[in-house]
Parts: structure tokens; sequence; C-alpha cells
């Protein structure tokens, strides 16, 4: 038996671009359901927003997303996670990296460091810390 973690990203609204931003960068298949489309429409403000969806490559990447109802307290918070993000090969890491890094904020550009051949940071258009890395002993 094996257990995956994935992440759940909360947003206000902004569920639906950010799961299209993200299977821009990592391929794979999207998935997006709405309150409407579960009949969960307490606000029809709500009606299009996204109550559950998921990124899915065949590489193994997967991430959820869904926008809180609205009147449901949220708060993006101050580095409450960051999504790390480790890679078998120095190609595979640089091409992800240039696909995030679109909007984004460099917190710590990609470079060699001391635990791996490829390390950087930064904060996505959507606010999201993402912790890139090769793993070490991988830099092919």
């Amino acid at each position: 038996m094996s257990v995956q973690v994935v992440t759940h990203l909360n947003f206000q609204g902004q569920a639906r671009a950010a799961l299209a931003f993200y299977q821009s960068v990592f391929g794979g298949e999207l998935t997006q359901v709405t309150y409407a489309q579960l009949g969960r429409v307490a606000n029809p403000a709500d009606a299009e927003r996204i109550v559950w969806g998921q990124v899915a490559a065949p590489n193994g990447f997967r991430i959820m997303a869904f926008d809180v109802a609205s009147g449901t307290p949220w708060h993006q918070g101050e580095n409450a996670f960051f999504v790390s993000l480790r890679g078998g090969s120095e190609q595979e890491i640089r091409e992800l990296w240039d696909g995030l890094a679109q909007q984004a904020s460099i917190v710590h550009p990609l470079a060699p460091a001391q635990w791996s051949p490829l390390y950087g940071m930064l904060k996505d258009r959507f606010g999201v810390t993402w912790v890139v890395d090769v793993a070490a002993g991988q830099a092919a």
C-alpha cells in the first residue's frame, strides 16, 4: 500500500485561473467541478467558482484547488506553506521553473546550492511559494 500527499490550495475566486496556469506549466489532465455542478450554491456569486479541481500529470505531479465559498473567512496567510517541487534532472527543473516564473516574484534565483545541483524559490502570480530543486545525486 502507498500513500500520496497532494497539495490542496485554497483560493477566493482564483482557483480556475490557478489550475489552468499550473496545467500550462506541468501538462496533464485538468478536472474542475463548480458549486453549481454539485448543487451546492448557497450564494449565487459562488455558482461558477470551483468547489474541487485538480491537475494530474503523467509524471506524477498533482495539485488540487478550490474556491472558498463566499462568506467563509479566508486569508492567504503569510508563509503558511511552500509547495516543494523536486525533479530528477536539471533540464526538467529548468523547464518547470521557467513556466512557474511567469509573472512571479523570485525569492531565490535558480542556481546550484550546497544540497542540490539546482535550487530556487519563487512566489507565483497567485501568491503560492514554490521551493524547486533537483534531487541530490541526480544532476543529469
